[in-house]
């Protein structure tokens, strides 16, 4: 293969994956995404990795729209949907291996997600160009991440869900 076509491929093995796993393990947000695109692309694709006890604050991508892929290589997490006013509509356990091991939703779709496993590699693919001032719109009724309540609410999305 030449040097330019070398230059235009990535693998995804289980060395990229436990590097940016450890860089997981580390983070104080608990969770490290791996990008594959450049931020003004009008496809972002990464991989992000999540460890137990994460918190994403549910939130939708509505300006500009945009839709979501999650597909999970390894490990185990339930997908929630929400209501404009807050409430779980659907919990969906999405595991690599499993009946379930992907998901997309539309743009507009209130949407988080809690690690189940003690890690969990997703690969994840949505529209861009990636700007952190519009990218997501995060839900009102939901806690700020890095807050008591943060952890409070964590704790109640986890009693909600069967795994």
């Amino acid at each position: 293969m030449s040097d330019t076509q070398t230059d235009k491929i990535r693998l995804i093995n289980n060395g990229l994956i436990e590097k940016v796993k450890v860089k997981a393990l580390e983070s104080p947000r608990k969770r490290m995404n791996h990008n594959f695109h450049e931020l003004d692309e009008t496809y972002q694709r990464f991989l992000n990795i999540l460890c137990k006890g994460t918190y994403v604050r549910p939130h939708r991508h509505t300006n500009p729209p945009k839709a979501e892929t999650f597909l999970i290589l390894e490990g185990k997490i339930s997908f929630l949907i929400f209501s404009d006013e807050g409430e779980i509509t659907e919990s969906h356990i999405l595991q690599a291996g499993g009946v379930n091991y992907g998901i997309d939703i539309l743009p507009g779709v209130w949407h988080s997600l809690v690690c189940i496993s003690e890690t969990a590699v997703c690969f994840e693919g949505k529209h861009g160009p990636y700007n952190p001032a519009n990218d997501k719109d995060f839900a009102s009724w939901a806690p700020l991440e890095n807050t008591e309540e943060a952890k409070q609410y964590l704790n109640s999305l986890e009693k909600r869900i069967i795994s």
